[in-house]
């Protein structure tokens, strides 16, 4: 759907990004998460802290603990403070993919 949308420039917005990439989070397709992600950075589509956790959940759904981390650090660089949500995503991607010793370090973050 969101594709269709696209392709007929249908105007998108951070709302429903953020909806296809939950779409995507809870359909364990954390590839199809990670193009619309990109799509926003591409667009003018502003990414919010709501986009970085669903995509973060996605690829942690699928173990891609890396990739979660490479999010958690872009969302820094682009100025949007982590919260207990993304967080706690990054953390969840870290335990399923078998980084538990980052899994550690975020958590201490979270402390601090």
């Amino acid at each position: 759907l969101f594709s269709m949308m696209v392709q007929n420039n249908i105007e998108s917005s951070t709302i429903t990004c953020n909806a296809t990439i939950s779409a995507c989070e809870k359909g364990g397709e954390w590839e199809k998460a990670l193009q619309v992600f990109g799509f926003m950075a591409r667009s003018t589509v502003e990414s919010d802290s709501i986009s970085f956790s669903a995509t973060i959940s996605a690829c942690g759904k699928d173990g891609k603990w890396e990739k979660a981390l490479q999010l958690l650090n872009s969302m820094v660089q682009v100025v949007l403070e982590s919260n207990t949500t993304t967080l706690g995503a990054a953390i969840s991607a870290c335990e399923k993919g078998g980084g538990w010793e980052m899994a550690l370090q975020l958590l201490a973050m979270m402390t601090r």
